[in-house]
């Protein structure tokens, strides 16, 4: 760790301004007036009700404009936060473009109009789409720059000489209140154990809204808590000094493109201005507090520097105000009169428009290769062909490479996953495409969306999905929404190995989770659950190939089965998702169902069958996207429906399919629709117990004779 801070004696404007051209300065100024402005602008159009949002930039301008000029646009990387709008007009983005995303226009480059004002995104500026969150981008920003690194590592990777620099730097922005949350320690870690070029910008105003510094970060100072990361340069600043803040931005910058490791940023900023229009500071700041802030207002500060050192005169400064005031005016003048995205364009861009995993693309024919094996086995096949196919693929999570310690697997078997399901990768692909992650579930979801965001495709472990919790919001916010938020500027497709399931004995409530209904509910996420061997391989493969977030859902009672066994359907071989297949023909009713249910509903259909019940077995294969033509087409046929699944009851997928039937089908069913699930309880550790909680074929067998009986 390194650290840096400025000079204790006050230096004067002409000492400060040493080394500095005088155009750099009046550019500064010009960025920062700017800023303001359309922080003032935005909120005159807020009170008369022409946009809906507002949050400002105000007070942290002088900071952000020395960012901006001390970066690249389209060459380096940003990741920025809401206060980061001076920065952004540095690197390019206009006026004009701030106010379309105002008024939520349709030409609005961040988002099509779908995100909120002050969430940053531009394609031609390498500036990321922004999510709400505060915290998240960091991870991105981690995975993003691994990307870059990793892209000089990967021969042959398609068009890797064009996605990265070998100097180039990602930039993180945060306020003092973020700190607190994990993804910004998870990314810490991440970008000094290995040495990353990110640069983290702390804009500490002292208040996370209401809540002071003191309260969030023990002793007030984060940079101090940083002292012992190693490889961490730490930068302090007075953020509202632009001098100053373009030497420590400079220092940083410099820094990381040696390659030297992380720099942090730590900037003494102010917020004169509200956290937002849906806050008053006043309620919580004293008019003392409130007065020292304005004292220290950068832009204010910026002038007086200028006109005391000689550098500029009134009549320069003025000459700059009236420029800007016509440009802003102007600006928001014709985003207002922007046209609004079409009432029927809402659903586009929740997934990929040009890439459809359901359509005849993705159906190729098996090529039979080899004895029948397990789900386990076809799975490590089709990623080791898709490895060696793509080398952009990069496979990484908790414990999935053989072993991190590489001296070492020459003498040892190698780990490989816990159900050994990555096995041999690292062997093979070595150890820049496969290797593992930290414990921590959100720090491999947040880094593979940095990484998906640069054109790498990340196909990554959560261990349990009883442990995927820690990375739901990475998964539900950033993921799933990276695309539409970003009105299709942004994607991250990836893939989300998840183990999943119970019937193991000894599971107990934290190895026997089965929610999947929660990610049917989040839009953006492709959903696939695989039954047997050959169907994994299929699914797996389009699951990599296609242009969405897919979460891969592998139960780990299928993984060694023997009646779910297949032969190696080869390395071209893909299943397109929302389609069902048919495991029983039968007429008297049909049992809807996937997973472990699939062998459990043929069994009690084999015995239904003696009883003179005929009933048919339709595997969905994926829930995102459903087969609802084949369900509809079964409905109608047998007019019986049952459905079983290894959820709880209550807010299962299976809720969904009967809600849906009861409303297309309605006019077809001879009996209710009825649902074989688990109980509304954990999966219990004693077996005699989980048992009882989890379904079965005699639970299946009993729904099939009530029905039939109906």
């Amino acid at each position: 760790m390194h650290t840096t801070t400025p000079a204790d004696a006050t230096p004067s404007a002409a000492d400060r301004a040493a080394g500095l051209p005088v155009d750099l300065l009046l550019r500064a100024y010009r960025i920062m007036y700017q800023s303001r402005k359309i922080d003032d602008k935005e909120i005159q159009l807020k009170n008369q009700s022409q946009i809906f949002f507002q949050i400002s930039g105000a007070g942290h301008e002088a900071i952000l404009a020395a960012a901006g000029l001390c970066l690249r646009p389209g060459y380096d990387w940003f990741f920025p936060y809401y206060r980061d709008r001076a920065l952004c007009l540095a690197l390019g983005v206009t006026p004009h473009e701030m106010f379309l995303q105002a008024v939520g226009a349709a030409d609005d480059p961040a988002s099509g109009g779908r995100q909120m004002p002050s969430h940053w995104g531009h394609r031609r500026y390498n500036i990321v789409s922004q999510g709400s969150p505060t915290g998240s981008q960091c991870l991105h920003a981690v995975g993003c720059a691994e990307a870059g690194m990793l892209y000089g590592k990967l021969p042959g990777a398609d068009g890797g000489e064009a996605r990265f620099a070998a100097d180039e730097v990602t930039y993180a922005s945060l306020g003092d209140g973020t700190t607190s949350e994990g993804e910004f320690w998870e990314s810490l870690n991440t970008a000094c154990s290995s040495r990353l070029p990110v640069i983290y910008l702390i804009e500490d105003n002292g208040w996370a809204i209401s809540v002071p510094v003191e309260v969030q970060t023990p002793g007030g100072s984060i940079s101090e808590l940083l002292r012992s990361f190693p490889h961490l340069l730490i930068v302090k600043a007075d953020g509202t000094d632009f001098a100053d803040s373009y030497r420590a931005m400079q220092e940083a910058v410099a820094y990381t493109r040696q390659r030297l490791g992380p720099a942090l940023v730590h900037a003494s900023v102010v917020r004169p201005y509200s956290h937002s229009l849906s806050d008053d500071e006043r309620l919580y700041k004293t008019p003392d507090e409130r007065d020292a802030e304005g004292r220290r207002d950068p832009v204010r500060k910026m002038a007086r520097f200028l006109l005391t050192g000689g550098l500029a005169t009134e009549k320069a400064l003025d000459a700059i105000h009236a420029e800007v005031e016509r440009e802003i005016e102007e600006a928001a003048r014709r985003a207002l009169a922007a046209p609004k995205p079409a009432r029927e364009t809402a659903s586009l861009w929740v997934f990929s428009p040009d890439v459809d995993p359901a359509s005849d693309a993705f159906e190729t024919a098996a090529e039979p290769d080899g004895k029948p094996d397990t789900m386990v086995a076809a799975i490590n096949r089709t990623l080791k062909d898709e490895l060696a196919r793509d080398p952009r693929i990069i496979v990484f999570g908790e414990d999935v490479a053989d072993c991190s310690r590489e001296a070492s697997l020459d003498e040892v078997q190698g780990k490989g996953g816990v159900f050994k399901v990555t096995h041999g990768l690292q062997r093979q692909f070595g150890s820049d495409r496969v290797f593992n992650s930290p414990l921590a579930e959100a720090n491999i979801i947040g880094r593979a969306v940095g990484m998906a965001v640069r054109g790498l495709k990340p196909v990554v472990e959560i261990q349990f999905f009883d442990y995927i919790w820690p990375a739901m919001q990475q998964l539900r916010d950033e993921m799933a929404m990276m695309r539409y938020r970003s009105g299709n500027n942004w994607s991250c497709p990836m893939v989300v190995r998840v183990p999943i399931g119970g019937y193991l004995r000894g599971g107990a409530p934290y190895h026997s989770q089965s929610g999947v209904s929660i990610f049917a509910h989040s839009p953006g996420i492709r959903l696939v659950f695989p039954s047997n061997a050959q169907d994994a391989a299929g699914l797996l493969r389009t699951a990599i190939r296609c242009d969405d977030p897919v979460m891969f859902l592998e139960h780990k009672h299928l993984y060694r089965q023997t009646y779910n066994k297949g032969e190696y359907p080869g390395p071209n071989y893909m299943l397109p998702f929302g389609r069902a297949a048919v495991r029983r023909e039968g007429t008297r009713m049909v049992i809807l169902t996937w997973g472990a249910l699939v062998q459990r509903s043929l069994l009690a259909a084999q015995q239904a069958e003696k009883d003179g019940i005929s009933v048919a077995v339709l595997d969905l294969r994926t829930l995102v996207p459903c087969d609802w033509d084949t369900i509809g087409e079964w409905v109608t046929r047998t007019s019986r429906v049952i459905i079983a699944h290894e959820d709880q009851l209550t807010c299962g997928f299976g809720a969904e399919i009967a809600a849906r039937i009861a409303s297309d089908h309605f006019h077809h069913l001879d009996a209710p629709v009825r649902r074989v699930a688990s109980l509304d309880t954990p999966v219990a550790y004693c077996p005699d117990l989980e048992e009882v909680i989890l379904p079965n074929a005699s639970n299946i067998l009993e729904a099939i004779r009530e029905t039939a009986r109906y």
